[in-house]
């Protein structure tokens, strides 16, 4: 299933929540929706599952035109962060509650729910614990459930929001895994909401980084983390270290000096991004100098935090081989290899 999400505007009273947002998902696809609190990822979600309206644009599934539509009407599975299972029922109960409320005239047989909740039992690796109830199952037992039970209904579009958010991480990483494992057995159509860059990296086909109700870019994981477009997504995704530069007839300068690093913003202030890792240690040339005011082991490498020399605007962690000296105090001169300017 398609969806094409069409110059979307969501106001709650006076406050615009999301900002002329637009979003084509390909059928199979499994998009991540990454941004930080109040950024409009989970009203977003919403707003395709039918638990809100917009207040201008459409929502489109394949060619039909959803933005109105209930939930029940657009056939959506959705799962929550907190599971919301029904805590006096069975997890054969929970799993087959959406089929058993349908009306009798689209209600399949008891047979046939019976099968499909069988089949949903062991396709999310919970065999032998039908008859458990929520309250003797763990945390990431819960959620396949949760799963189980949203897919009972042979959906659409799955929906989940912020899924794994209420997991420890040991339990976080296993499920990401099974649940990229799941998407590719079934093949839905999967949106998901979190503020995990990590989870949406890995499991995700594209990833959509929101901020302040608007999308900043759209990607494969390799896509964000090497080449982000804004200064929002490089500090976002992935560590980062940036600084504050001017801008000299395409120059670019720090503290005044040039760095041998050229871009096209005219303006006559910006900022140089680059990742902790990627530097080279220059003893000649232009180069960006700062002194070390700490360092710590962190498995291959050190990282050093360096008073770059500009206020307190200018301390930075870069990463070190461990072959080189990196005491308080030392002098460290480099340039980023691979950098942005916004």
């Amino acid at each position: 299933m398609d969806i094409r999400i069409d110059h979307i505007r969501k106001e709650f009273g006076d406050f615009p929540a999301l900002h002329d947002v637009s979003l084509n998902i390909g059928s199979g696809e499994l998009i991540a929706l990454l941004g930080p609190s109040g950024s409009g990822k989970t009203t977003l979600l919403r707003l395709v599952a039918g638990l809100e309206f917009p207040t201008q644009g459409r929502i489109l599934f394949g060619d039909e035109d959803a933005s109105w539509k209930s939930v029940a009407e657009r056939n959506v599975g959705f799962v929550f962060q907190h599971y919301a299972l029904f805590r006096h029922m069975s997890v054969a109960d929970n799993i087959a509650f959406g089929l058993n409320v349908r009306p009798a005239k689209n209600r399949p047989p008891k047979a046939e729910i019976r099968r499909r909740v069988e089949e949903l039992i062991e396709m999310v690796q919970l065999s032998g614990m039908e008859g458990r109830y929520p309250a003797q199952l763990s945390g990431g037992q819960r959620q396949r459930v949760a799963l189980a039970r949203a897919m009972a209904i042979e959906p659409r579009v799955l929906l989940l929001d912020e899924p794994f958010g209420a997991l420890d991480a040991k339990v976080r990483k296993e499920l990401r895994k099974w649940l990229r494992e799941f998407h590719d057995r079934t093949g839905h159509t999967t949106l998901f909401v979190t503020h995990d860059q990590e989870e949406a990296l890995e499991l995700a086909d594209r990833v959509v980084v929101m901020s302040q109700g608007k999308i900043e870019q759209v990607g494969s994981a390799d896509d964000i983390y090497d080449n982000p477009q804004s200064a929002f997504v490089f500090s976002f995704v992935g560590d980062n270290a940036s600084l504050p530069v001017s801008i000299d007839q395409g120059q670019v300068l720090f503290n005044g000096k040039p760095l041998g690093i050229e871009t096209s913003i005219a303006r006559n202030s910006a900022r140089l991004f680059f990742r902790p890792r990627d530097i080279a240690l220059r003893s000649e040339g232009p180069a960006l100098e700062g002194r070390i005011v700490s360092s710590r082991r962190l498995a291959g490498a050190r990282i050093a935090e360096l008073d770059m020399g500009s206020g307190t605007d200018g301390r930075i962690e870069i990463e070190l081989p461990l072959t080189v000296a990196s005491n308080q105090g030392d002098i460290v001169r480099f340039l980023p290899s691979r950098w942005s300017v916004f």
